[in-house]
């Protein structure tokens, strides 16, 4: 499904774009690369409890969506995955159907293959994740945030992971952060520039708790990250027109998780998932832009659409 606004600014509608039982799944992952979307693993539909291990590859261009014939994929569910080098799509750590794992498998999409990395010397690990998240910094540097832990335990507080990749090498490793954030479980990641005259990063964790508070997981100063060409400056334009049209607020949605979010230039868009806040009905159809754009008058301004 697609969000379209028309010029005007007045009134948004959803658009189907593909209806194929193949992106019939949860808790699965879904990264672009070269202009199509690789969907890896996740629960098939049907109230399976075992994750898959096949990879469904979606082109926009086309509408078509199909299996990838490639053997080996990983058997993952409440992952994550990030493209790495402009070739590899790595998964990192989620649920195996037997246990947590923290493990890399990358698909090397020029090939058609996936690969086994394996744990650099001086790797340290988590001792295992799910429905955390996992965000590019860089070619070969990713941050993993979330809770942490095995079948039976898991940490009070959420755990921050610098993970650098080597595809030439076909290693991985992790090194802890020192810092911790709250207990998070099915939360977002948008990396974000900050306001003023020599913008940096951060990275802001959002919902997956009861808290309402976006939480920084990393903090990157003026030139250290590349900056990204502008992309979508239309939808940029109608994100813009729809937040000036409602009332912002300073506290964000409470006990939101499994949601999805995307970045548009400085907005943080914020879609469905389901909520703590509710005893029925926990599926939820909301719509939260964050505008980082008010922070240089001091406040924070996400505006809300229920559909």
């Amino acid at each position: 499904m697609a969000l379209a606004g028309p010029p005007g600014g007045a009134g948004w509608t959803w658009r189907p774009v593909a209806r194929d039982a193949l992106l019939a799944r949860a808790f699965h992952s879904c990264t672009e690369l070269r202009g199509r979307f690789y969907l890896v693993g996740g629960l098939p539909a049907g109230g399976a409890t075992e994750p898959s291990g096949d990879t469904v590859v979606f082109d926009p261009a086309g509408g078509q969506a199909v299996r990838l014939g490639a053997r080996g994929g990983p058997r993952r569910s409440h992952h994550d995955a990030a493209p790495v080098g402009g070739r590899w799509l790595c998964v990192v750590g989620g649920w195996d159907g037997s246990r947590r794992v923290a493990t890399v498998a990358a698909l090397d999409t020029e090939r058609g293959a996936w690969e086994a990395w394996s744990a650099a010397p001086g790797s340290r690990p988590p001792a295992g994740l799910s429905s955390h998240t996992c965000t590019r910094v860089s070619d070969r540097e990713l941050r993993v945030a979330g809770r942490e832990g095995g079948t039976r335990t898991q940490r009070r507080y959420g755990s921050v992971y610098t993970l650098r990749l080597d595809p030439g090498a076909r290693t991985y490793s992790y090194k802890e952060e020192g810092c911790h954030t709250a207990s998070r479980s099915g939360h977002s990641a948008a990396l974000l520039q900050t306001p003023g005259p020599r913008p940096g990063h951060q990275l802001l964790l959002f919902g997956g708790c009861n808290s309402a508070e976006p939480e920084v997981a990393g903090h990157w100063s003026h030139g250290k990250l590349g900056e990204e060409p502008p992309a979508a400056p239309r939808l940029r334009e109608q994100l813009a027109r729809l937040v000036s049209t409602g009332q912002g607020s300073r506290q964000g949605p409470r006990g939101l998780r499994h949601h999805s979010c995307s970045v548009v230039g400085p907005f943080a868009v914020l879609f469905g998932g389901e909520t703590l806040t509710r005893a029925r009905d926990t599926i939820c159809n909301d719509l939260y832009i964050y505008d980082t754009r008010p922070l240089l008058r001091g406040s924070t301004s996400p505006a809300q659409t229920k559909g």
